[in-house]
């Protein structure tokens, strides 16, 4: 058996695993805002509580997580939960817990679960994306995750968006955690639609009342989301002409949008440098717990 946690912008899941990728537990714990000792707290008393279900001390636990290790420092960067970056997270959790903890970025994570059992079986080149509080990206080439010279292969949401739109305010855009301008996570995630969605109608709403609204036949969240496809089909088709994936698989809350799998292939072809374009745009199998998953498989059976 092993343990799998999927830190989160809002939530903190683990699993426990065991032989043939069978979860026998879950637990789900809410993400401490704004402090990094309460973030390391909860990972470490969530370790110990599934733990306690399985009846064994000491398993071996992965970890899936927003921005990388650094590779030159060994301190996370790149997290849009901004109080974890500039911190010796691996080191610090191994010290609670006493033995060697697995780190990998929450997209790769997905990524590896959806090509090996999920919605990407047995595709050799994948692109995995995380639409949720942040936007994050992994990719499988020939069967293997790349995880790159800089620890950064994926990382497209902090790209600008591309084809800007002047009729949409998009140059410069909203600013992003990161002091950039027109990010595609500005846009994409789920706070950027309900940012969005209050800059044009000057209505607060979360991303899921958003959603609920559009639902019900709202004209203005339907603009709101036809925005956001909009974004989402010029982002991803950059992707497609960097790497061109068999399949483009999404997780996170707003991956649970159903509609955004058949809107946004209706219109990436306009930005997709080829003919035609047969690559697959599908939400995760396993939803939301294929992160926690691929970080379980961190350690292998």
């Amino acid at each position: 058996m092993r343990i799998g946690i999927d830190l989160g912008g809002t939530k903190i899941e683990g699993i426990v695993m065991g032989p043939g990728s069978r979860i026998l537990h879950r637990s789900r714990v809410p993400t401490p805002q704004g402090s990094y000792e309460e973030t390391l707290r909860a990972i470490a008393g969530l370790v110990g509580e599934l733990e306690g279900v399985a009846g064994q001390s000491r398993l071996r636990v992965g970890i899936g997580h927003p921005g990388c290790i650094s590779p030159a420092t060994g301190l996370l960067k790149g997290s849009n939960s901004v109080w974890l970056n500039g911190q010796p997270i691996r080191q610090d959790l191994e010290k609670r817990l006493g033995r060697e903890v697995r780190m990998a970025n929450d997209a790769n994570c997905l990524v590896v679960s959806e090509q090996a059992d999920g919605a990407a079986k047995g595709a050799g080149n994948v692109f995995g994306v995380i639409l949720g509080t942040g936007v994050g990206g992994g990719a499988v080439i020939d069967g293997k995750l790349v995880v790159g010279a800089n620890a950064i292969a994926g990382e497209w949401g902090h790209n600008p968006m591309p084809w800007p739109r002047p009729e949409w305010d998009e140059v410069p855009g909203p600013k992003g955690w990161d002091g950039r301008y027109g990010s595609i996570e500005a846009y994409c995630s789920g706070p950027g639609i309900a940012e969005d969605h209050a800059r044009v109608t000057g209505e607060k709403k979360t991303s899921e009342e958003v959603v609920s609204a559009a639902d019900a036949g709202d004209e203005k969240a339907n603009a709101t989301l036809a925005r956001m496809e909009d974004r989402l089909a010029r982002a991803l088709s950059t992707i497609i002409n960097v790497i061109d994936p068999d399949v483009i698989v999404a997780g996170g809350g707003v991956s649970r949008i159903a509609r955004i799998y058949k809107n946004v292939p209706a219109l990436w072809d306009q930005w997709v440098f080829s003919d035609r374009v047969d690559t697959k745009f599908v939400p995760a199998i396993h939803g939301d717990s294929s992160g926690v998953r691929g970080a379980a498989w961190l350690w292998p059976e």
